[in-house]
């Protein structure tokens, strides 16, 4: 048997499915496209997590929109964060290629140019379906750890939520928790204290900084209502395929406050919402964080804290995170042991730190008789990548050199006109563009500290007036009687005296 034919086997044979999957394109041995020795990954085991690594330039996110459109055409839904602003090309077909039939060609599968049916979300003020959620939401450990608080101040935060909550003060949106922390510690400050304890002015004051810089980076706009539901990110269209939704953060590069807001709000959410499904065939939702790098280099500790808890926790929800990122090791230690999925392209060895760096990436793959890693790391063409994935009993596959396959849909972006054709057809957009102000903690605690204003005058004012009539009875009951006055002086007592001794 030739290299090429035991080759064929190797790949055949490590990436045979029973059940439903996804092809990513063919193996490679050396320079050459091995035809129809197809690298797949069964949809039973997309819920494991992924990575798609490589230098930028060498088609990562062509990498993440082929996966997307593959999981859109077997029914499952997608969220994209698109950071760069070139994912919205999913919603119209591609021009196609010749280069591009001819790598189909050679992978040995028939090219199909499509469109997809996409959502375009928004977090600032840009067009497309508005993401908020309330402050009660979060509640007071989540709000806690993305304000990065103190564990005083996280106490605090507690006795807030709780007040709140025993008051039926609704804590809606930034003004409603400015509000209520200003309360606490002046004319609810004694009403407070009696019921929970002292709270120190300072420490709210240290709050209060902490969610300005919040707003100041956005979170007015997040936080309200009406609050996002997360099923609708589940939505699948009236052909059958999954809806992707395409989350606009070209405008939120400089906000790592928001952006983390977002994403520790989201993932405790699906968690908290999705039920148990354990492994089945399919997952439910698969969430892909475009230039993750970003993203961890200016999460906070509590956003890093949360992933990493929730990556490993939210599988058994079926539900995927598929990080793209420039280098393996812009990901977390223990996000990346958790990660199921590695699709690699090339790599740049210019530098030592580069060569280190190489070396660190080649030892997070299966060795192979057929290849030296780290040296084929650094040959990839744009389109190639090294894949392994986990095949249907969750064992790795073997490692391949891997001809990707093209995107079926337009690789890049939509035009303003077409921008406004995806937004006119939204279905969420009446349903999450309105805003509602309605009464909650602000309007609340403002018609209270009225009454209480007005009480405080009345009482003022009553012991101005006591004091008043006090005084006024004290002037009068001092006041002598000109008659008793003449009558106890001291001349006239003497003066009675001597006409007494005369009379005698």
């Amino acid at each position: 048997m030739s290299n090429k034919e035991a080759f064929f086997n190797h790949i055949n044979d490590g990436y045979k499915c029973k059940g439903d999957f996804i092809t990513l394109g063919a193996g490679m041995l050396g320079e050459e496209t091995i035809t129809n020795a197809l690298v797949t990954v069964p949809l039973k085991t997309l819920n494991r997590h992924g990575l798609i690594a490589g230098a930028t330039g060498t088609g990562k996110t062509k990498t993440l929109q082929v996966l997307a459109e593959n999981m859109s055409e077997k029914g499952i839904p997608v969220l994209l964060m698109d950071v760069k602003g070139d994912l919205s090309g999913l919603a119209q077909a591609s021009e196609g290629h010749p280069k591009i039939d001819e790598r189909h060609e050679k992978i040995g599968i028939p090219y199909e140019a499509k469109k997809f049916p996409i959502e375009i979300l928004t977090l600032s003020e840009q067009d497309g379906v508005r993401l908020r959620a309330t402050v009660s939401e979060f509640g007071p450990v989540l709000l806690s750890r993305i304000l990065e608080l103190t564990e005083t101040q996280a106490g605090i935060v507690a006795i807030i939520f709780k007040y709140c909550d025993d008051n039926q003060l609704p804590l809606l949106d930034l003004k409603d928790f400015k509000k209520i922390l200003q309360y606490v510690t002046n004319e609810g400050k004694d009403e407070i204290q009696e019921q929970y304890g002292r709270i120190s002015s300072s420490s709210t004051g240290a709050i209060l900084r902490k969610v300005v810089e919040i707003e100041q980076q956005g979170g007015d706009l997040f936080f309200g209502e009406k609050s996002f539901e997360v099923d609708d990110l589940t939505r699948v269209d009236e052909n059958g395929r999954g809806v992707i939704s395409v989350l606009r953060l070209t405008d939120i590069q400089d906000k790592p406050k928001l952006f983390s807001t977002f994403m520790l709000q989201l993932l405790a959410e699906v968690y908290e919402t999705f039920p148990e499904q354990g492994d089945s065939g399919r997952p439910e939702l698969i969430i892909f964080i475009d230039e993750a790098h970003l993203v961890f280099e200016e999460a906070s500790k509590a956003l890093l804290n949360q992933i990493e808890s929730i990556v490993k926790l939210i599988r058994s929800k079926g539900i995927g995170l598929y990080f793209v990122t420039q280098n393996p090791k812009d990901v977390p230690e223990d996000v990346l042991a958790q990660l199921g999925m590695k699709i690699q392209h090339a790599l740049r060895a210019f530098t030592a730190k580069d060569r280190k760096a190489l070396k660190l990436a080649s030892e997070n793959y299966p060795d192979s008789e057929y290849y030296d890693t780290e040296v084929v790391l650094t040959q990839l063409g744009i389109g190639e990548a090294l894949v392994s994935v986990l095949n249907e009993k969750g064992i790795p596959t073997p490692l391949a050199r891997t001809m990707l396959r093209a995107p079926m849909s337009r690789m890049d972006v939509l035009t303003e006109k077409e921008i406004k054709e995806v937004l006119d057809n939204s279905k969420l957009i009446s349903k999450y563009n309105k805003t509602i102000d309605r009464e909650s903690a602000y309007e609340l605690l403002n018609e209270k500290i009225d009454r209480i204003n007005k009480e405080k005058l009345k009482e003022e004012e009553q012991e101005e007036k006591t004091s008043r009539r006090s005084s006024s009875t004290t002037r009068r009951t001092t006041r002598m009687n000109p008659v008793v006055k003449v009558l106890t002086s001291a001349t006239f007592i003497r003066s009675v005296f001597g006409i007494l001794k005369k009379v005698m």
